[in-house]
C-alpha cells in the first residue's frame, strides 16, 4: 500500500539523495529517486507524487529548471522545492515562475525541506533586512544568471562575461559570499 503523501526526489549525487530518502521515509513519505530528467519521465509514468526536491545542477544536459518545469506540467498541484548549492536571484526567479513552492540553498536538512512545504503560500510578514547587497554579492548573482542562460556551459558563460575560462572555473570553485 502506498503512502498518502508520496516524495520524488530529483538529485544527481546517489549518496545525498539515499539519505535523504530515508529521512523522508521516516517522515511517513513514500519516495523515489531520479538522477536526471529521463529517470524522472520513466517514475511520473506509473507514479504521481504529491512533493518533489529538485537539485538545480544535475549532471547532463537538463538542469533542474527543466525537471521543475515537467513536474508541474504533470501536476500543477504538487509542491515542488527546489534545493541548491548554486542559488542565485535569477534562478530562484526562474524556479517560482516554473511551478517551484520553495528555492532553498545548501546545506538544507529534512526539517528545512519540510517546512518549505508548508510555507508555499508565501509571507507577506517576511521581515526585510537593512543590509546592502555587496559588489561579490552581485558578481555571484551575475554568473549564475549567466551560467543558468547557458545550460550551465562554463566556456560560453566565460565569453558571455568576458573573462578567462579558469577565472570562472575558479570563482565557482569558492565558497558563495552571504
Amino acid at each position: 500500500m502506498e503512502a498518502e503523501r508520496l516524495l520524488l526526489i530529483v538529485e544527481d549525487d546517489a549518496a545525498f539523495a539515499r539519505t535523504l530518502g530515508r529521512s523522508f521515509e521516516r517522515r511517513g513519505y513514500a519516495v523515489r529517486l531520479a538522477a536526471n530528467l529521463d529517470e524522472m519521465h520513466h517514475l511520473l509514468e506509473a507514479n504521481s507524487p504529491t512533493h518533489a526536491v529538485v537539485d538545480l545542477k544535475l549532471n547532463g544536459e537538463a538542469s533542474g529548471l527543466a525537471c521543475v518545469q515537467a513536474l508541474h506540467a504533470h501536476d500543477p498541484d504538487m509542491q515542488i522545492v527546489v534545493l541548491t548549492g548554486f542559488a542565485s536571484i535569477a534562478t530562484a526567479v526562474e524556479a517560482i515562475k516554473l511551478g517551484a513552492c520553495h528555492y532553498l540553498a545548501k546545506p538544507s536538512n529534512t526539517d528545512d525541506i519540510e517546512a518549505a512545504f508548508g510555507r508555499a503560500a508565501g509571507d507577506a510578514d517576511v521581515s526585510l533586512t537593512n543590509r546592502s547587497t555587496s559588489i561579490k554579492t552581485l558578481e555571484w548573482e551575475r554568473i549564475h544568471e549567466t551560467l543558468a542562460e547557458t545550460g550551465f556551459n562554463i566556456s560560453e558563460t566565460a565569453r558571455r562575461l568576458g573573462m578567462h575560462r579558469r577565472t570562472l572555473a575558479r570563482k565557482l570553485g569558492k565558497q558563495q559570499v552571504k
